[in-house]
């Protein structure tokens, strides 16, 4: 069986969409003839939301385990200067000491082994002295993770693969001065090019990738969701009393939250029904809460925010939703399209053409898009599925709704017939990653 060491810094426990595509390499790996040995950080999972991801590990030492999949080893995590101040003090507090001591980590903790992260580096080095490994593969971001395996590979002779879930430096944030840009490019030039090769989840990121390092060979392993956490799931009847949406995860600052909130606030005050729109494990709680507070007042108990919580759990209750809510990632597909897909449940996709949500595209997407890259994907998934509603604009929305509200009123339920969704399974593509590193070892052993 061919060994692989996995660097996957968000990882379960955590509650991270980034966290369950190695995951996934975990779990189905050793079917496909694979022996995955995962380096993590420890997770406290103490507060449930965004801080435990600086939150201090459960130990100070190692924690290994092993199962039927493989084998975890989590090393300790130690909150840096800025996390500690920020964890004790809060988010007002020292905030130039904070953005200071971080931007200083981010930069030399690609020349000197400092900052949180670096206890990866340590753990995998220590297991690589007594173990051979045949490939080794880190999953960014982050991506110092990629400099760890570059260096782990030239001391122990062994390939590595750049798994890229984002770009790189192609990524707005990492983009604002141009001497960063400069330098975040050269590095990833640098360090990547010294990969075997690399895997990533579109062919947009894929080529962002070759922009920099054109030779390099890019295999596209889609992101999907889980069949096993998804057994039995779209069984769950949602209750017919309540019209419910959802939404999960990530708000990005180009999705046109105001947009639609105020949308359900005009369609709920001329028509006569109880509904829902919830949003689950979102980085706006309380964004959300005080805007509904002070604009819409009439919406509180109809607007409701959640903290995060497992997979497993969160969509076995969204499941319990009738309608789930996707915000348009246009060069992206992003996540939570699989989970909503693999659910049954109807999904609508704001918005294909407004234009006031192509003001906030122009104004806050992350990545610069060029002339002939298809902006479209989850409208064309959604199409090809027949899993959900593309909403062009506004007005299309409040016809949809009113649509929702006659077929909910109608039959209690919310019709989802969706089709050829299995292609989206993550073991499916832990399959077609398992079968990249096979040729890869073969290739490097000839």
């Amino acid at each position: 069986m061919i060994k692989v060491l996995i660097l996957a810094y968000d990882f379960p426990p955590y509650v991270s969409v980034g966290g369950l595509r190695p995951f996934s390499w975990y779990k189905y790996f050793r079917e496909f003839g694979i022996d995955p040995v995962v380096i993590t950080r420890q997770w406290s999972n103490s507060y449930g939301n965004h801080l435990d991801y600086i939150a201090p590990g459960s130990s100070s030492s190692e924690i290994t385990e092993e199962s039927t999949f493989g084998k975890i080893i989590r090393s300790p995590y130690h909150p840096n200067l800025s996390n500690r101040i920020l964890l004790n003090h809060g988010e007002q507090k020292w905030r130039l000491v904070r953005k200071a001591n971080s931007a200083f980590l981010e930069v030399t903790q690609f020349y000197l082994p400092v900052g949180p992260k670096i206890e990866l580096y340590h753990a995998a080095n220590r297991y690589l002295r007594s173990h051979k490994v045949d490939l080794i593969l880190a999953t960014g971001d982050p991506f110092v993770l990629f400099h760890y395996a570059s260096k782990l590979s030239r001391t122990y002779k062994t390939p590595w693969l750049a798994d890229y879930r984002d770009p790189w430096s192609h990524h707005k944030e990492n983009t604002r001065s141009f001497f960063v840009k400069l330098w975040l490019k050269s590095l990833e030039k640098r360090i990547v090019s010294q990969a075997i090769s690399s895997s990533t989840v579109s062919n947009f990121v894929q080529q962002k990738i070759n922009e920099i390092i054109p030779k390099l060979s890019v295999e596209i392993i889609p992101n999907g969701y889980d069949p096993e956490a998804v057994k039995g799931v779209h069984l769950i009847s949602p209750q017919n009393k309540v019209l419910r949406f959802a939404f999960v995860g990530t708000i990005y600052d180009w999705h046109p939250l105001e947009l639609f909130l105020e949308q359900i606030y005009l369609f709920k005050k001329d028509n006569e029904i109880t509904l829902e729109v919830n949003f689950y494990g979102t980085n706006k709680t309380t964004w959300i809460t005080d805007f509904i507070r002070r604009k819409y007042p009439s919406m509180v108990g109809t607007v409701n925010t959640f903290s995060k919580m497992p997979n497993q759990e969160l969509l076995k209750t969204l499941a319990s939703h009738h309608v789930m809510i996707l915000f348009n990632y246009y060069s992206y597909l992003g996540t939570k399209i699989f989970d909503y897909l693999a659910i049954k449940r109807q999904i609508i996709l704001c918005f294909e053409q407004d234009p006031e949500a192509e003001m906030l595209r122009k104004r806050h997407f992350s990545i610069k898009e060029t002339a002939n890259e298809n902006t479209q994907l989850q409208a064309d998934v959604l199409r090809k599925t027949n899993g959900g509603i593309v909403v062009k604009d506004v007005s299309h929305l409040q016809v949809v709704l009113t649509s929702l509200r006659a077929e909910f009123l109608q039959t209690g339920n919310i019709a989802c017939d969706s089709r050829d969704i299995d292609q989206f399974s993550r073991r499916i593509q832990a399959e077609r990653l398992a079968s990249q590193i096979k040729s890869i070892v073969s290739q490097s052993k000839r």
